[in-house]
């Protein structure tokens, strides 16, 4: 599979306590298969497949305070130079660059509102397999409380190119990779603003989409394996979607009956205030 360009996501993992547990959610709710990696130094790994391609990791928490939470990694081809310039913007470095076996060099830094994302040099591995299609990862989106702050350091650091989704009801911010052509066509990821409608607890975060054929009964599916929904599903111009928990809490979304494969061929839209939701 050839690299993926600069800025773009190229992997999805999630932190959790219990990784037989999550094993087994998310292997029924996706119909995932796994395999299992060596020890990343967080703690023990498998890697996730749909129809065989690898789509996603889980990873056993070593240290139980840590967050139980989806991360997105973004494609880089100098982990350590894009390292210098996060800081450089006002970002901080949660653990510096380091080789990762065949996955290349990982790093993990916090934008300057202190929402972690990751960075990922490929080596023999570039990341996904298979993305946009049913059980595989289709979009993220950035959600902050300081927009000011975090719009023009992910836009110069990773190169986004960014444009203000047209008619929507909800602060939200396209973004395109560098070289692009700024628009819907070309996203590969978003920017929306956390507003009072929102728990007042909410930290900054970024929300990970996975494509589904049907998004009710996905929801549904969660449910019955020990999950929760946080936004129960709706419809949105791209098809229609959801967000849930997992059976230990850590919050994803899904996205069904959209045209084509969300990514780079366009942005899904932006979750709405809950105030809004139908």
């Amino acid at each position: 599979m050839a690299a993926f360009a600069e800025g773009t996501p190229c992997w999805v993992d999630v932190s959790l306590p219990d990784l037989e547990a999550g094993k087994r959610f998310y292997g029924e709710l996706f119909g995932w298969t796994f395999g299992e990696t060596a020890d990343s130094g967080d703690g023990r790994g498998a890697e996730a497949f749909s129809d065989g391609k690898r789509v996603a990791g889980l990873v056993a928490k070593k240290d139980g305070r840590m967050p139980t939470v989806w991360g997105v990694y973004f494609a880089t081809a100098d982990a350590v130079g894009l390292s210098r310039r996060i800081t450089a913007a006002g970002g901080t470095l949660v653990r510096g660059p380091a080789a990762l076996g065949r996955s290349g060099v990982i790093a993990q830094a916090a934008d300057p509102a202190g929402t972690v994302f990751g960075i990922r040099q490929p080596g023999d591995d570039p990341g996904f397999e298979r993305t946009g299609l049913p059980g595989s990862f289709c979009w993220t989106e950035l959600y902050t409380r300081d927009k000011e702050r975090v719009d023009p350091f992910y836009e110069s650091v990773l190169g986004f190119r960014g444009t203000d989704l047209p008619g929507a009801s909800v602060d939200f911010r396209m973004w395109s990779p560098a070289g692009a052509e700024p628009g819907e066509a070309s996203a590969i990821g978003g920017r929306s603003v956390i507003t009072d409608a929102f728990p007042a607890e909410m930290p900054g975060h970024f929300l990970s989409y996975f494509s589904v054929a049907d998004c009710d009964a996905t929801a549904a599916t969660a449910v019955r394996l020990g999950g929760r929904v946080t936004a129960p599903p709706f419809d949105i111009p791209h098809g229609r979607m959801s967000v849930l928990l997992d059976n230990q809490g850590a919050s994803f979304a899904v996205l069904s009956g959209a045209a084509d494969p969300v990514g780079p061929q366009g942005a899904p839209g932006a979750r709405p205030d809950p105030n809004e939701r139908p």
